[in-house]
């Protein structure tokens, strides 16, 4: 027969039955199984297979189906939907399919091809250095040699393969793509390619109990993340979400970032490119894009693949952790992602569970949090990553399915606060609402690292601010002054908590980064002078005379002092507390 538009279809050759937005019914008598990729029509849009009742194939297309029509070519590839794994994903940018995406101004274009398989920089070559000889027995996941510099790339034996090395390339410069080693009669490049779907086989996993460290005090002190842990940041329109996880991004001290914009608006994800090339990674002194990984599948490009992007990301965190290293996956947003979900799952007309969500969205987010892990690779290194999600509840609406469900599965919970983003008190992190299962485990860490303290004074301060807000409804009922003494200086230290160590300037060079080191200054002296104000008051001095001493120093510490400086902290803290001398 022949299809619409003149062009011949083979007898028995798979065709379009109906098409629907991005579902696509195929007739398709050649075996086929869940998962596998398809090719539809003559522009060869990509998509997968997601539903099998006899010769009829429903396919989730990856690209606008405009001008797809029934009886037009479809052709199975008999293969998962893989994408290409290879050290020039560093600096690159990429769609839900990992094909590289060109910045135009606020438009990110496509210029990968159709099929669906990513494509290598053309022209880029990586130096290479050799780490076996021939003739040497390796298993799957052995280091076969070293690539690039600064990150430490490693070239591997991809999982499933081992054997004798019969040849290794010499020391030199090398496309991602060329042939550098034989293992067992089979040719080994340094670009792999692995199905986006399946996670990538390590030889166990270990307990995460080593500190992520982000430079947010907020996060890092009551709130801790540890490597290989996963988080759920949720928050409504205006509260920060984005930029906290710029943030995080930008200062953490992963060797890798992934940055997963899904479903985001295309000119945020230009700004995000845009200073992720201008900032100079402290690390290794040159720009921090060299080590980040951007896929973005913004609210303008198709929707389903804004539905594989999330597995994408995760495939590409795993590649890079299998080199032992760590790596930070942060997905903005996950909230998108389950639209899409919802979308598609209209469309196939699946029974609607909460919200019109499908039902095999709560499995769906969970598996995506088990990806995240600190593991020992089959290669025997230790490589973690860890998965922080945004979520955007429609009203800042908490009970609403992505939220609660994800709240099941996450470590770590940093919701943000409408009222204090609106106080323009950032990062915009709840200390009343938001959880870190983490915490026990990193004291530990950080009692074996010799700061026996962290979690007395973590304890503390939480405990500190709790107070603080329980008097906060009773200030605004009968003002400041009908409380008694002690309590008015439980709403001192809440304010000096607040406004001196929680509260943090993304804008300021001295204060948007902030090493262990200055904030455990910082907690020191802000506990130091709380503790003296309430040794004043309680041998007799006036409350109101406590609560009028000039605390600036204090409160401009954060900022005076550099992101790694606790001398002039400790400054600030003395010249308060001699201030506090003359109210005894």
């Amino acid at each position: 027969m022949n299809a619409p538009g003149g062009s011949p279809t083979a007898a028995g050759a798979a065709r379009v039955l109906r098409v629907a937005g991005p579902l696509v019914e195929i007739d398709c008598r050649s075996p086929v199984a869940m998962h596998d990729l398809v090719v539809l029509g003559a522009g060869r849009l990509p998509g997968e297979v997601v539903a099998i009742r006899g010769d009829t194939v429903t396919v989730q297309a990856y690209e606008y189906t405009g001008g797809l029509a029934p009886g037009h070519p479809a052709e199975p590839q008999r293969r998962p939907l893989s994408v290409r794994l290879a050290p020039d994903l560093l600096g690159g940018v990429f769609d839900g399919l990992l094909r590289p995406l060109d910045a135009a101004g606020d438009l990110l274009v496509t210029t990968g091809p159709g099929a669906g398989a990513s494509s290598a920089p053309q022209g880029r070559t990586w130096p290479f250095t050799p780490g076996v000889v021939e003739g040497a027995q390796v298993a799957a996941g052995a280091v076969l040699g070293e690539v690039g510099a600064g990150v430490g790339l490693r070239f591997l034996v991809p999982p499933g393969l081992s054997g004798e090395v019969t040849r290794v390339a010499a020391a030199g410069a090398y496309p991602a793509d060329a042939v550098l080693a034989v293992v067992g009669g089979r040719e080994v490049r340094m670009a792999q390619s692995w199905p986006v779907r399946r996670p990538r086989p390590v030889a166990r996993r270990l307990p995460a109990d080593v500190p992520l460290t982000t430079g947010q005090r907020a996060v890092d002190l009551l709130f801790p993340v540890a490597r290989g842990s996963t988080v759920a940041v949720p928050g409504g329109f205006g509260t920060g979400k984005t930029m906290l996880l710029q943030q995080i991004a930008k200062w953490c001290d992963a060797d890798v970032i992934v940055y997963v914009g899904c479903g985001e608006r295309g000119n945020e994800m230009a700004d995000v490119i845009e200073e992720l090339a201008e900032l100079t990674d402290p690390r290794t002194g040159g720009r921090l894009a060299e080590r980040t990984v951007t896929i973005a599948n913004t609210s303008n490009m198709p929707m389903m693949a804004r539905e594989a992007s999330v597995h994408t990301g995760a495939t590409v965190a795993e590649y890079f952790r299998d080199m032992g290293l760590d790596v930070v996956l942060i997905a903005d947003s996950t909230s998108r992602w389950a639209e899409a979900l919802r979308e598609f799952a209209s469309r196939m007309g699946e029974l609607p569970a909460e919200e019109g969500y499908p039902a095999g969205l709560a499995s769906q987010l969970a598996a995506f949090y088990e990806r995240a892990a600190a593991v020992r690779t089959l290669g025997g290194a230790t490589g973690s990553v860890t998965v922080i999600g945004a979520v955007s509840p429609p009203g800042g609406d908490r009970t609403e399915p992505v939220t609660a469900h994800t709240e099941r599965f996450v470590r770590c919970l940093w919701s943000l606060d409408r009222d204090l983003a609106y106080a323009r008190h950032y990062p915009a992190v709840s200390w009343a609402d938001s959880f870190s299962r983490d915490a026990a485990a990193l004291a530990a860490a950080h009692a074996r690292a010799g700061d026996a303290g962290w979690a007395e004074g973590r304890g503390r301060v939480a405990r500190l601010l709790a107070e603080a807000d329980r008097l906060a409804d009773l200030v605004e009922l009968v003002g400041v002054t009908a409380l008694p003494p002690r309590e008015r200086i439980s709403v001192l230290a809440g304010r000096l908590l607040r406004e001196a160590l929680i509260q943090q300037s993304a804008l300021s060079p001295a204060d948007a980064y902030s090493a262990p080191g200055k904030t455990a200054a910082l907690v020191e002296a802000v506990l130091a002078v709380v503790d003296r104000c309430g040794e004043l008051v309680d041998s007799g001095a006036r409350p109101e005379d406590v609560e009028a001493v000039d605390f600036t120093p204090l409160l401009r510490a954060r900022e005076t002092a550099g992101p790694d400086e606790t001398a002039p902290v400790a400054a600030a803290r003395d010249t308060v507390l001699d201030r506090l001398e003359g109210v005894a």
